[in-house]
């Protein structure tokens, strides 16, 4: 049973946050209230639920003393009594502590790492699975830059994901894809293994991270190269270096002030996400578990088009049909690897 007194905490809390929207807050404060009172309407809603049936429970408990309704009670009580752990598992999960970057948008990064032109070809197929599960879910997909290859594969591509609860779902994408097929260069007909890394960054803003002038450098440089996508003859591409780090971090768009402003964008993300990995280091070993804060050097899926299969090795997920999934149907691995995650945090918690 769960403890009643943080439930009704709650409840005030979103009543009070609905009053004071109800009656007009203050504009500066406006935006904070109505983003804590969204993310407490779901938590409030599964307590409803479980307050409804705890006295329902008690309601045919009461029927039992009745003959004439003994029967009928018993049903409900039977039919209660399975519904109950349900309901009380869907009310654990959603009071568990939110990760703050979970409604943010998405910084997605792909590389080919192993694998040579295959591998750029891989990181190609990768970018098109999110590109149509992003419009799967009405998500707005854009290309901040992007690099090819000879052959039409990925050299590097970089791409901004907006929309609701994006970071939620493409945090567990970060990590090392390898890809086990007969490669369109290859004419022996042999099985290679190559591979690309992903990277899902959480989108950062300025109040995020604070990036003093002294602390980076900013190059223009013309765009060019072979296999890029926006090839001109202005210098307008920029080359920002984050002298602390050493990160450095580019945009070649046609417009000089438009891959300032891409080139910080992404800075900004790879800072703050330097500081959540720090966050996550500093935690318990047991946190280690978790899936969404794995190690960007792990190798976390392999698709094998031999046997039309997909392995996700974190979670020990394999489906045959890899087809659909390199189609954007994410849904059935991503839904298993959240729960993975939330079963974690649950026997954190109660340990």
């Amino acid at each position: 049973m769960l403890p009643a007194e943080p439930l009704r905490q709650i409840v005030e809390r979103f009543e009070y946050l609905e009053a004071q929207l109800n009656a007009g807050a203050a504009a500066d404060a406006i935006a904070a209230i109505s983003r804590e009172y969204a993310q407490l309407k779901p938590v409030v809603t599964q307590i409803g639920e479980y307050h409804q049936i705890k006295e329902d429970l008690k309601d045919a408990e009461a029927m039992l003393v009745d003959p004439e309704m003994r029967a009928l009670a018993e049903e409900e009580l039977a039919r209660l009594k399975q519904a109950l752990p349900e309901v009380e598992l869907a009310l654990r999960i959603a009071l568990l502590p939110k990760d703050a970057a979970d409604a943010r948008p998405a910084i997605l990064e792909i590389r080919p790492g192993t694998g040579g032109d295959e591998a750029a070809l891989f990181a190609g197929d990768l970018l098109r699975m999110y590109q149509r599960y992003a419009e799967a879910r009405g998500w707005q997909f854009e290309l901040i830059e992007q690099q090819l290859s000879e052959l039409g594969g990925v050299r590097e591509v970089t791409a901004r994901i907006a929309g609701e609860g994006v970071f939620a779902r493409m945090k567990y994408e970060s990590g090392v894809h390898r890809v086990q097929r007969v490669p369109e260069t290859e004419s022996g007909g042999r099985i290679h293994t190559s591979a690309a890394t992903v990277a899902v960054l959480p989108e950062a803003e300025e109040v995020d991270i604070d990036i003093p002038a002294g602390d980076i450098r900013i190059d223009t440089m013309r765009a060019s190269g072979a296999g890029g996508q926006h090839v001109n003859t202005t210098d307008s591409a920029v080359r920002i270096t984050h002298l602390p780090t050493g990160i450095i971090v580019t945009s070649s768009e046609k417009s000089q002030h438009r891959n300032r402003e891409i080139a910080m964008q992404v800075l900004r993300a790879r800072l703050y996400d330097l500081e959540r990995q720090k966050a996550d280091d500093a935690r318990a070993a047991s946190r280690k578990s978790q899936v969404g804060t794995g190690d960007r050097s792990e190798r976390i899926r392999t698709y094998n088009f031999p046997q039309g299969r997909m392995t996700d090795h974190r979670i020990n997920l394999t489906l045959y049909k890899l087809d659909q999934v390199l189609s954007g149907d994410l849904d059935e691995i991503l839904d298993a690897l959240t729960a993975h995650d939330q079963a974690a945090l649950l026997a954190e918690m109660d340990g």
